[in-house]
């Protein structure tokens, strides 16, 4: 890529490689799009630090909850086909989930994070992650903590089962399938946004590696006395699920592997046209991109937003997803623009230099065309 946004490129290389060469970061891509066309595409680093295989722009990486956009979007793509509402009660194609007064959950409340079943089993593991059908038992046999709508929780583990079973059950597809075939591959990108990631594909992966995630994920547990409920000590969203390969090729829908310019490719889908697929409406992409629940969050006790399926800022300004360690991809409708980052050493608290990146693109693109 040449053009007018050399400058922009430039920067953000010098910044990749400060954070490699400083030995601060392992391997980091970072991708945007404007308006449909990939304005930045840079990557530093190592995926393995261990064999010296150098990470490329087409590696993918685990990424924790950035995927949840990705589950959101495969919502959205059958919702606009019309294979799915939003308000479809989740009881209505999964009878087993309307145990202990949880019929009235819909849709809806699922991907608001407003269902009121947040929480999963103090014992559960991640050998039980390996199994969708037992994962979905737990799901469906859990007690809400309060009415649906009634208050805003993140759902971080839950989300995933509860929205990935409605899409199993109307498609009669895994989600990672519907991904693949609906989402991916119309966008060139088949082998770089995963749910499940087959087999196949995950001596492809860069190798994640622990930071200061599992430490500070442990010390916050002890400030933060709803986190152990909705993510138990057995089944952390920490770089130990990206390294089991039975977890990897299971479906866990609150999580994704994904490349940074994949991510961007998508969410450019989703707010404009890339080379000629669009895979929402404008008038779907006002809905999911506005906000539908706001408040005091139950888990960390901060106030979040919440539009379909995706973290909201600014009153739809931007929407997308981050996951712990640092990965995240968003869309700036109002610019045309979307920005996307990954790392495979995952830490927290250490100024965001994912985020650092994702404002540099942002403020650069926003002062030229904004």
């Amino acid at each position: 890529m040449t053009g007018p946004w050399d400058g922009l490129r430039a920067e953000v290389r010098a910044a990749l490689d400060d954070l490699v060469g400083s030995g601060r970061e392992a391997g980091v891509q970072v991708a945007a799009y404007l308006r449909g066309e990939p304005i930045v595409e840079e990557q530093a680093g190592l995926a393995d630090t261990v064999t010296r295989r150098p990470l490329t722009a087409g590696t993918p990486v685990y990424s924790v909850s950035t995927g949840k956009g990705l589950t959101a979007t495969v919502v959205h793509v059958l919702a606009e086909r019309g294979q799915l509402d939003y308000d479809l009660r989740v009881a209505d194609v999964w009878p087993e989930f309307a145990r202990h007064g949880k019929d009235g959950i819909t849709l809806r409340h699922a991907l608001t994070h407003t269902a009121g079943v947040p929480a999963l089993p103090a014992d559960v593991t991640l050998d039980d992650f390996a199994d969708w059908d037992r994962m979905c038992a737990i799901v469906a046999d859990a007690e809400p903590l309060w009415a649906p709508g009634e208050r805003l929780a993140y759902h971080a583990w839950t989300f995933g089962w509860i929205v990935g079973e409605v899409v199993r059950r109307v498609t009669g597809r895994r989600v990672s399938a519907v991904l693949a075939e609906d989402v991916a591959a119309p966008l060139g990108v088949t082998g770089e946004l995963f749910l499940g990631v087959p087999e196949a594909d995950q001596g492809r992966l860069a190798r994640v590696e622990d930071g200061n995630l599992s430490a500070m994920l442990e010390g916050i547990s002890g400030h933060l006395p709803n986190l152990d409920r909705v993510v138990p000590p057995g089944a952390r969203p920490d770089a130990t699920l990206g390294l089991r390969p039975d977890v990897l090729r299971a479906d866990v829908p609150a999580v994704g592997t994904v490349t940074a310019r994949a991510a961007a490719r998508m969410y450019a889908a989703l707010i404009g046209e890339v080379d000629g697929v669009r895979l929402i409406s404008p008038g779907r992409l006002r809905e999911v991109a506005s906000v539908a629940a706001r408040g005091p969050e139950w888990v960390f006790g901060q106030e979040a937003t919440w539009g379909l399926g995706y973290a909201v800022e600014g009153d739809g300004v931007a929407f997308g997803s981050a996951g712990s360690g640092g990965s995240l991809a968003y869309a700036y409708p109002g610019l045309g623009l979307t920005v996307a980052a990954t790392r495979n050493r995952l830490a927290v608290a250490d100024g965001d230099p994912m985020e650092r990146l994702r404002a540099l693109i942002h403020d650069a693109v926003a002062a030229r065309v904004g």
